[in-house]
């Protein structure tokens, strides 16, 4: 395998960024690979997008995933952005994972050259990350696999300055400045179903969507917000609840089943 660290000047954020990625490229005759079907096409990649006060880093089990499944993965670093455009100058977060990341990759490893070879997934706000990245960006990313996902965008709609939100995590401010005007957020594209509503109406595939959360999770409603208004627009979703909080038992665990997914038909 190869377990890397790259810098890269972003036009995006306007400054040297860093990066991991994960490549199970070793050719070991101890382990052998003839009876692993994974091995015998192309080598998939899948991004991985970090949580609220988190960092792009890989660990164990993502590792073990990628062994088995032949995958390659990347783990952006975005801050507390939830991957989106700021209006300021230096903080394009979206489109740095959503575009320029991708193409880096494309012309530094021949990766990520279609839809099909590459997924997007995350946990938490990095699962809101998945979700609103695949979405806006349907030609690159072909699957998306988002756990404990912070869809909160109709949570923090109301806000007003001195307003903190419900898990006193973010205030007005800091949410406005990743999210925009907060009166128009609703419509904006900064809203996971708003984007669902242009590509239903431009007749663009949406990519397949894989959620999960825990009963205990305080985002739980959320997501259930969000999956019943996919399954009213008949969008190709998989939704899981189970046992489980918002932590990293419950996240390794579906990583799982999502990584199991993600290579179903491939």
């Amino acid at each position: 395998m190869a377990n890397i660290k790259i810098e890269f000047f972003s036009n995006s954020l306007v400054r040297t960024v860093a990066f991991e990625m994960y490549i199970p490229n070793d050719f070991r005759t101890d382990i052998p690979r003839e009876h692993n079907p994974y091995y015998d096409r192309n080598l998939k990649t899948v991004f991985v997008l970090h949580g609220y006060t988190g960092w792009g880093k890989g660990w164990t089990t993502m590792y073990e995933l990628a062994e088995k499944f032949n995958f390659a993965l990347v783990f952006p670093s975005a801050e507390n952005s939830f991957y989106l455009d700021m209006e300021a100058t230096s903080g394009k977060y979206g489109t740095f994972v959503g575009s320029e990341l991708i193409e880096y990759i494309r012309k530094t490893f021949g990766l990520c050259k279609t839809n099909e070879d590459t997924y997007i997934s995350g946990l938490s706000m990095g699962g809101f990350g998945a979700i609103r990245t695949g979405l806006a960006y349907p030609d690159t990313f072909g699957k998306i696999v988002a756990l404990s996902s912070a869809l909160i965008v109709h949570d923090i709609a109301d806000m007003k300055p001195g307003d903190s939100d419900r898990n006193g995590l973010g205030n007005y401010h800091y949410y406005r400045n990743f999210f925009g005007d907060l009166d128009k957020v609703i419509k904006s594209d900064n809203n996971p179903e708003t984007l669902v509503e242009k590509l239903l109406q431009q007749k663009i595939s949406i990519p397949k969507i894989y959620m999960a959360c825990g009963i205990d999770d305080f985002l739980l409603e959320t997501n259930r917000r969000f999956h019943k208004f996919l399954i009213e627009r008949n969008v190709n979703v998989e939704y899981i609840e189970s046992n489980g909080g918002h932590d990293m038992d419950y996240w390794n665990e579906y990583f799982t089943k999502g990584f199991e997914w993600l290579a179903l038909d491939n």
